[in-house]
């Protein structure tokens, strides 16, 4: 009996453990996700409106994708400075 409970017990602090460990990638990928859709969305308004055209290469797919907003004023500098 108290094999089987010592048993149960360590296998959920396994568990705890390794959801815990793969619960931090996770976490960092959906930031990452979020970052590039909200970039990318005000990269494109940002054309849509015409007031700058800039080329979505991708080189500027890679700093909006990573940096979200900062990343579009990266790239709108950019675009005035080279």
């Amino acid at each position: 009996m108290l094999t089987e409970i010592l048993t149960f017990l360590g296998a959920m602090i396994i568990l705890f453990v390794i959801l815990k460990v793969i619960s931090l990638p996770i976490k960092i990928i959906i930031k990452l996700l979020i970052n590039a859709l909200i970039g990318g969305v005000v990269l494109f308004l940002i054309n849509l409106t015409g007031l700058i055209a800039l080329n979505i290469t991708w080189i500027t797919a890679l700093i909006v994708g990573f940096l979200g907003i900062p990343g579009v004023i990266i790239v709108i500098l950019m675009h005035f400075f080279m």
